[in-house]
Formats: C-alpha cells, sequence, structure tokens
C-alpha cells in the first residue's frame, strides 16, 4: 500500500491529501456528534423545561395565594362576622338587610375580576324557606346548602368533618356551578348559630380552571411536552393538554415518592417509552405539578439534526474534492516544468529558467532558482569574510553611538569650568579628554588591551570626578599577567559609567568607591567590576541585558546592552556581561571574554554557522543605534539595515523587541 501511494502523481497525492485534510476533522465532529448529540439535547430540553418550571410554579403560586388573600378578606367583612357569630341575636333575615349585607356585596364585587376569580357563594344548611334566601340582593350570593347536593365536594365535607377548607377541581362541583358560577373553586367550611344549635355553612371562592392551564401551557418549551396538576385525592386540577396528562399520568403517591428522593427529573418506562418526568410542590395546597416530556420526540429531533448534518458534510466534501482536484493541477504542472529544469544539475551546472511571468509561491520558486544558479559560488567564497566584516562594521557602529554620549557631556563640564574661571581645570580636563579618545580611536582595530583599557577608564572617572568634586574611588586590583591580553574597545567605559551615573549618584551622598578586579579562568578572563552604589531592584535587572528596560531615570542601557551583545558577536553566545545586585547595597559585574593575545585577533563565534542569523542581529542593532539620532527618517533606517519592505521592517523589528521602532525612538529621546 505505502509503495503504491509513493508511486502515485503528486497532483493525486494533492487531491487525496486534500480530501483526507477535509474529511478526517468531519468524520470526527460526526462521530462525536452522533454519541452526543442525543445526551445534548435531552440535557437542553430538561435544562428549559427546568427553568419554565421555576418560573410557572411561582405563577401558579401567586395565583393560589391571591384566591386565599380574597376569601381571608371576605372573612374579615362584618356582616360575615355576624352571620358565623356564635353571639348573634339578629336574624339572618334582619343581617341581610343591614348596611353590613351592602359592605358585604360591594367587597364581593371588587374580588371578581373574571379573569381569576369569577363568582363568591355562601352555602347554609337551613331550610330553604327561610326569608333570608328571598331577601334581594343578598340571596344572589347566600344559597341553601340543598344547592349543593349531590356535588363531590359535598359529599367529601360530609364524609371528613374535620377538613376545613378544600381546593375543588372542575369535576367536584356541580354542572350548575360549572355552568353559572365557575370550574375550580376552592371552599371553606364554617358553622353558624340558627334556632340555638350549630349548622355548617360553606364559603365557596369560584375561579378559572383556564387560567392555570393557559400557565401551564404558555411555559412549555414543545408541544410534545405535557404539563398538569394533581391533588392530594390523585384528581387532575389543571392541564396543558388533556390526551397527553392522561397518557403519562404519574399517580400522587408516585410524586411524592420522586418529589422527596430527587430534585432533578427522572426517568421513568410510561407505556414502553422513556419518558423525562419532573416533580414540583404548590405552596399552600396539596397540588403538585408534574411536567413530562416523552423521549420519542426528541430522538426525532436529534436524528434531523443529524441528517441535516450529514447533507452539508457530504456537500462539503464534493466542494473540497473539486477544489483540490482544480489546486493540484494548477500546482503540479507548473511544478512539472521547475522539477525537469533542476534535475539537469545532476550532469552540469544549474541552468536558469526563463524568468517567471508570475508572482505566486512557484514564480518565487523560479525566480529563487535563477538567483541561486548566479551567486551560489560568490556566496560559498564570500560567507567567511562576510561574517568577519559583520563583527567589525559591529564594533564600529556601537563604538560611533557610544562616544558622542560621553564628549556631550565633558564638553559640557569643560565650558562650565571655563565659565567658573579655572583655566587651569580647563587644561587638565582637555589633555585627558585629548588621551581618552587617543586611546578609544587610535590604529582603527576594534581591540585593545587590559592596560589600554584601564588607563581609559582611568582617565574616565578622572574627568567625572572633576564634574562631581571627587566624589568617585576607583581602586584597581587587575594582575600584571592580564594587562596585555587583548579586549573589544570601549568594554569598560559604558560600565562604569552605568556604575557611576546609576548607582553611586543615585545614592543620597552622592559618593562610593568602584572596584576593577580580574582572573583566569581556564581559557577565559574574567574582569569584576562592583560599586557600592544604589543597586538595582529585581525588575531592572532582569532588563538591563535586553535592551527592553531603564537602568534609571537618567538614561536608557542601551550602551551596556550594546556592549554585551558586541562582546556575543564577537566571541559567541557564552561571552558577555553578567549583572548581579542588591537593592541598596551594590552591584557586580561579570565581563567574560577568551583569553587572547592581540595577535591572535578575533577568533569566529560560529566557525560551523551561516551569517544570516548575526547579519540580522547586525541590523538590528545597527538600527538601536540609528534610532537614537532623530534626524534620520525612520523609513531611510529600514532601507539602511538591508529592508527594501519596510512593513517587513516594522514587524521583524516588533517581534524581537516587543514595541515599533518609532515607540523604541520616543522612549529612548
Amino acid at each position: 500500500m505505502s509503495s503504491i501511494y509513493k508511486s502515485l502523481k503528486l497532483q493525486t497525492k494533492f487531491t487525496i491529501t486534500h480530501l483526507v485534510i477535509a474529511t478526517i476533522p468531519m468524520i470526527v465532529l460526526a462521530i462525536f456528534f452522533y454519541t452526543k448529540l442525543y445526551d445534548m439535547i435531552i440535557a437542553d430540553t430538561i435544562r428549559t423545561e427546568q427553568d419554565a418550571a421555576t418560573q410557572t410554579a411561582p405563577m401558579i403560586e401567586e395565583s393560589v395565594t391571591e384566591i386565599l388573600n380574597a376569601l381571608d378578606k371576605i372573612k374579615n367583612e362584618d356582616f360575615y362576622h355576624q352571620v358565623v357569630s356564635a353571639h348573634r341575636t339578629e336574624s339572618l333575615n334582619e343581617l341581610a338587610s343591614s348596611d353590613a349585607a351592602d359592605a358585604f356585596l360591594d367587597t364581593l364585587d371588587e374580588t371578581i375580576d373574571l379573569d381569576l376569580i369569577t363568582d363568591v357563594k355562601l352555602y347554609i344548611d337551613i331550610p330553604r324557606t327561610d326569608p333570608v334566601f328571598s331577601n334581594y340582593p343578598v340571596c344572589k350570593t347566600v344559597l341553601p346548602i340543598n344547592q349543593a347536593w349531590g356535588t363531590y365536594w359535598y359529599g367529601i365535607f360530609n364524609g371528613s368533618p374535620s377538613l376545613h377548607a378544600l381546593f375543588c377541581p372542575s369535576f367536584y362541583l356541580g354542572s350548575y356551578e360549572i355552568k353559572h358560577n365557575g370550574d375550580m373553586a376552592y371552599i371553606a367550611k364554617s358553622t353558624i348559630i340558627y334556632e340555638g344549635e350549630r349548622t355548617p355553612c360553606y364559603l365557596a371562592i369560584y375561579f378559572s380552571q383556564k387560567h392555570f392551564d393557559t400557565m401551564l401551557k404558555d411555559n412549555l418549551s414543545s408541544s410534545s411536552n405535557v404539563a398538569y396538576i394533581i391533588n392530594g385525592r390523585d384528581s387532575l386540577v389543571a392541564t396543558s393538554d388533556q390526551a397527553l396528562s392522561g397518557t403519562y399520568h404519574f399517580s400522587y403517591d408516585e410524586v411524592q415518592e420522586h418529589f422527596m428522593s430527587s430534585n432533578n427529573f427522572i426517568l421513568k418506562r410510561v407505556l414502553d417509552e422513556d419518558v423525562y418526568a419532573g416533580f414540583y410542590s404548590i405552596r399552600n395546597t396539596d397540588w403538585y405539578m408534574v411536567v413530562a416530556m416523552p423521549s420519542q420526540p426528541m430522538m426525532k429531533k436529534s436524528i434531523n439534526i443529524m441528517a441535516g448534518f450529514i447533507l452539508v458534510y457530504v456537500a462539503c466534501i464534493l466542494i473540497a474534492f473539486l477544489i483540490a482536484t482544480l489546486l493540484s493541477h494548477s500546482i503540479t504542472n507548473r511544478l512539472s516544468v521547475v522539477i525537469n529544469q533542476m534535475s539537469k544539475a545532476r550532469i552540469g551546472p544549474p541552468v536558469a529558467l526563463p524568468a517567471a511571468d508570475t508572482h505566486d509561491e512557484i514564480g518565487d520558486l523560479i525566480s529563487t532558482y535563477n538567483y541561486m544558479t548566479r551567486v551560489i559560488n560568490q556566496l560559498m567564497e564570500d560567507q567567511a569574510k562576510a561574517a568577519e566584516d559583520l563583527r567589525i562594521a559591529e564594533f564600529h557602529s556601537l563604538q560611533s553611538q557610544i562616544n558622542p554620549h560621553f564628549l556631550y557631556n565633558t564638553m559640557d563640564m569643560i565650558n562650565w569650568l571655563s565659565q567658573q574661571g579655572r583655566s587651569a581645570d580647563v587644561t587638565s580636563a582637555i589633555q585627558k579628554l585629548s588621551r581618552f579618545y587617543k586611546l578609544t580611536l587610535s590604529r582603527k582595530k576594534s581591540l585593545s588591551t587590559i592596560n589600554d583599557e584601564i588607563e581609559h577608564v582611568s582617565i574616565y572617572v578622572q574627568l567625572q570626578n572633576m564634574r562631581f568634586h571627587d566624589t568617585i574611588d576607583l581602586l584597581i586590583d587587575i594582575p600584571d599577567n592580564l594587562l596585555d591580553y587583548s579586549i573589544p574597545k570601549l568594554t569598560f567605559q559604558p560600565v562604569i559609567e552605568n556604575c557611576i551615573l546609576h548607582g553611586i549618584l543615585e545614592k543620597e551622598s552622592k559618593q562610593g568607591t568602584i572596584v576593577l578586579t580580574g582572573w583566569l579562568d581556564e581559557d577565559d578572563i574574567v574582569i569584576l567590576i562592583s560599586d557600592d552604589g544604589i543597586g538595582m531592584p529585581e525588575e531592572k535587572l532582569e532588563n538591563i541585558l535586553t535592551g527592553n528596560g531603564s537602568s534609571g531615570g537618567k538614561g536608557s542601557n542601551i550602551a551596556v546592552y550594546n556592549t554585551h551583545r558586541r562582546l556575543q558577536l564577537m566571541y559567541g553566545p557564552e561571552y558577555g556581561l553578567k549583572y548581579s545586585s542588591t537593592y541598596g547595597t551594590g552591584t557586580d559585574v561579570e565581563i567574560r571574554i577568551p583569553a587572547r593575545y592581540p595577535e591572535d585577533g578575533l577568533i569566529d563565534a560560529s566557525p560551523d554557522g551561516t551569517a544570516e542569523d548575526p547579519l540580522k542581529e547586525s541590523h538590528f542593532i545597527q538600527a538601536l543605534t540609528l534610532l537614537t539620532r532623530p534626524e534620520i527618517n525612520i523609513y531611510e533606517i529600514a532601507k539602511e539595515c538591508g529592508y527594501d519592505n519596510p512593513q517587513l521592517f516594522f514587524t521583524e523589528f516588533r517581534e524581537r523587541f516587543g514595541c515599533s521602532p518609532e515607540e523604541y525612538r520616543r522612549q529612548v529621546l
């Protein structure tokens, strides 16, 4: 199988590869959705119904509370109090003609809103010949008990003497009640004194079942689900769908059992079908709200979604096949031309192809191949020399950046001395400055000796002491056998400058000591420069050799960073500067260079590598130097650093330093 694939044409391989890339993720997604989709739909439906139920149950409880509040309001009326009072002296007929009766009827009119509460009646178990039943308009509300004979609720009260109140579903009521009063009722039992004996009376608040049915129906997420209410006698109180509530009926005992054992939806087998059911207790009643969700509609929903996914999947496969074929054909035809031409290099020098007439990757490949055939040998010959020239050019670039900074400060000091009339000090300063630059610029070579560097920084410290009133002590303890070893010029001076400006002069006393020591470490020389200045906090210490941070409030650490990078470019990444510092105590700087004499010259830091990475790093260091000169345009800097495309320069600069060239320039200046 492997040999067959390897023998296929590139166009066929491209087509197969594109199809595999397009189809495998889709197959994995299809398998995942097939196994998880049903569970996801179940979980989503249950969550939706749970959210709806948590909204519906309080709405039902609110309606029940409204009914109970209406009952309490009616019971608080004087007329009702007098009717049921054991100390009543007036007859019922006399009470029916009183002002209290009128207020009672007004309260009933206010209570009946026809949306929820539809009527109120008071049934009294006394002879229907009593005059109260003909006293208009009270006789419309106060009725003889014989009108309730034969109703289920009346039988329940007679059979349960201790029962004082009852929520009545529709079939508890008589047909006359349902037609003229309401299809549900809340009935409270009390007693009155009639002819010296206690006899029962029933206050009935009639309300609409449709009100509850609508609440149950409106809060369902699917017409295939059903919500209903059952009471303690296992009777249906209200339902969103009469037929479905009968199909997925749970007895009151089952509901109580599951309600006590779980707060979540349960899975139960009903009529050979899985049904998910949730149960909610309605406060102030013996009602439970049941929400039932049959699994079959959810299964159909998941199948429909999967079918739609498969159709989209097949369409994507066909489109992917068509695109893969067209793309692979356009690529392989032109690649074949390039391959045939390049194969001629096996028997002789590579021959250039006709110039490409396109600018895509293959056109670039042709142009690159043509360029390669012209310059490859020249590149091989010039590679070693280019790396050496790179380091020397880098040194001179960094040196030119460091010198003007010190020259400006020294000339400013000489100007100040001249203004003070201190001619002797001016002469001494000029002589020291002359010697300083003689050591810096002599012989146009990048290397000096440790002895010359010590003299160089000694003069530098003397000049600084002239500026800062002899507050800096320089102690030098370098063994004589190290003095003739070579070291890049201007290695000590930036470090010493940093010790003075950002260490000693940051102290309150503005006084301090710098100690310069050194020793041989196998084939390397280690120079240690220590100061008792203010030191550096941890965050500044981490950034001082990255070119990103700041060494203090008076300037950036660019000179120290340039010195560190120059040593690494000249000798390798294991050499350079290493900082350690304790804030408030001082700073130690370790400089590590290879132990070589001036006649040894520079040794390539990467003898087996290419010049590409050092060249790019050199361009970045050169850019850092040029960005400190505001008179040079950033686009000119990009071109000077070898970038024909300024946007590429901006992008690579941001990737290297974390900011744009313009942001870096603003920070430095």
